[in-house]
């Protein structure tokens, strides 16, 4: 790791932060998952509602996305841990908020946030001002990845114990890997001890999109682009069940987007729906 770390949250981890913080102040409750704690992590400018890609309606599919994807991992992971596993790893931690929101459930848990150094050193100064503090329970873990750093070694110097269950949650991350990096990933988790689970989100390729979500899917490639952080990897459900079983996960399953939406957002009176693009791999060892 370098010496000199630029203490900056990624652009990404700040937009999630922000839709979900817009989806308590402008979606009529029920609301799927209430997090403004981001919002107060991210601290933007007082403008940042009236930022382009904040605008309530413009936005309103994918705030809803992304709100879905929070709540599906965080049931998944009450889940487990009510069954007994006691380790939750985050992969791509970004601004999360879980175990500031939920600290009945992260009590229970040794948590383990990783990301690159800048959102960790951002993170830990944040958490600090606002009060929150960092318990031993949560593990801030820096990798730099440009550098070619390991995030499994990182991890178990942080005291990660692959001899223990745990829960893997990798979200809005494959796309940016090629699969060579996907692939040592699920390897790495089929190799963890017996009741563990990887819940991972992959893009879909566009032909598998409603028609009416293609135009946003070629929004955000353009602003992955643009950004430096080219999308280079798509999966068909099928081909990603297959990516896993090939490395070594037998008991896996696909969860869409469709199943999300149908389970977080049925009978809403105003509408709000997720879009579609993004589906789950759900693996246990």
């Amino acid at each position: 790791m370098t010496d000199e770390i630029t203490e900056a949250p990624d652009n990404t981890a700040v937009r999630c932060a922000l839709w979900r913080a817009m989806h308590v102040r402008v979606d009529a409750a029920p609301h799927v998952l209430e997090d403004e704690v981001g919002l107060r992590l991210a601290d933007p400018d007082g403008d940042w509602p009236r930022r382009p890609d904040m605008d309530p309606e413009a936005t309103r599919a994918f705030r809803a996305a992304m709100v879905a994807r929070a709540r599906f991992v965080e049931d998944l992971v009450v889940e487990r841990t009510g069954q007994g596993v006691t380790q939750y790893v985050i992969l791509g931690a970004g601004l999360d908020t879980f175990a500031q929101r939920r600290p009945e459930i992260a009590a229970r848990l040794r948590l383990y946030e990783v990301d690159q150094p800048g959102t960790q050193a951002f993170k830990r100064r944040r958490l600090t001002e606002l009060g929150y503090g960092i318990p031993d329970r949560l593990r801030l873990v820096p990798v730099d990845f440009e550098a070619g750093e390991s995030w499994w070694e990182r991890l178990t110097a942080a005291g990660f114990d692959p001899h223990r269950p745990a829960v893997i949650a990798s979200t809005g991350v494959s796309m940016y890997l090629t699969e060579d990096a996907i692939a040592a990933t699920l390897r790495r988790v089929a190799a963890l001890a017996p009741g563990s689970t990887l819940v991972m989100s992959f893009l879909l390729p566009a032909d598998l999109l409603e028609v009416s979500d293609r135009a946003g899917l070629r929004t955000s490639q353009e602003g992955a682009r643009a950004s430096g952080t080219p999308f280079v990897s798509f999966y068909s459900p099928q081909d990603m069940l297959a990516l896993a079983r090939t490395c070594g996960l037998q008991d896996v399953r696909h969860v869409s987007g469709a199943v999300l939406a149908d389970r977080y957002f049925a009978d809403r009176a105003d509408g709000l729906r997720p879009s579609s693009g993004e589906d789950f791999l759900v693996a246990t060892v």
